[in-house]
């Protein structure tokens, strides 16, 4: 596994290599004894799958306060996805910043986001699903999120989205909350 930083201190790609022979191919999602250079003890609780099946539909962008906050891991199975982080951790240089990277069936990268950020992504092609591990469960009284399009954040999503879920819409902007980030 190689690990490559991005602008956003924290989160990181990780490039895993493939295996390949007549049978078919062999990649690893994660080994702890690697992974304990972007955080020792990380640790997964959950592991979901996703699967959208429109081309241009976004989900997101979501997160949990603490003491639920949860790092997520993301793999694509399928397809192709634009998959997004945002910076929401209170007094970061970068708050409010956003990084995006493109994830492919095909590809062996994978995409860390830690504590303290909000995700989401857009389905580059119909029939997308990813594999998401996350290091916290769950918590509905703990979820949070912010609107896909806040003008605030401007993510440049890739295509036209054409698709978002009633409750995603519903999501509130940084202007309207006054939202001031996630504690440290």
């Amino acid at each position: 596994m190689k690990f490559v930083p991005t602008p956003l201190a924290g989160l990181t790609l990780i490039e895993t290599t493939r295996v390949e022979d007549d049978r078919g191919q062999f990649s690893r999602v994660f080994c702890e004894a690697e992974c304990a250079a972007l955080r020792p003890g990380l640790h997964w609780t959950q592991i979901n799958v996703s699967r959208t099946y429109y081309q241009g539909t976004v989900r997101g962008m979501h997160f949990q306060y603490p003491p639920a906050a949860e790092a997520k891991l993301i793999r694509c199975l399928r397809g192709r996805v634009f998959d997004v982080a945002v910076d929401l951790r209170a007094n970061s240089p970068t708050f409010l910043r956003w990084h995006g990277v493109e994830l492919d069936e095909d590809g062996q990268t994978q995409f860390f986001i830690p504590e303290g950020f909000a995700h989401g992504f857009q389905a580059l092609s119909d029939e997308a699903q990813l594999l998401y591990l996350h290091s916290a469960p769950w918590n509905r009284e703990k979820e949070g999120g912010l609107r896909h399009d806040d003008p605030t954040i401007a993510i440049s999503w890739p295509l036209p989205v054409t698709r978002v879920s009633i409750k995603d819409k519903q999501l509130p902007s940084v202007k309207d909350t006054g939202f001031t980030g996630i504690p440290s």
